[in-house]
């Protein structure tokens, strides 16, 4: 897992931790940390998972 200093988020690139960010393993594959910013959480942006490619809001 990446650490939470580098990780950014998925979908937009934008760094974290930031208040009312998360943080979860890929429901895809299981392997890959995926980052979500407030506001992609909250527009339900999609998210790729760079490792195995699993779609998600």
């Amino acid at each position: 897992m990446a650490e939470a200093s580098t990780l950014e988020c998925t979908s937009c690139g934008n760094a974290l931790p930031v208040k009312g960010s998360t943080q979860f393993v890929c429901p895809g594959c299981g392997e890959t940390t995926i980052g979500r910013c407030p506001r992609c959480r909250d527009q339900s942006v999609l998210y790729t998972c760079p490792k195995c490619g699993f779609t998600g809001p």
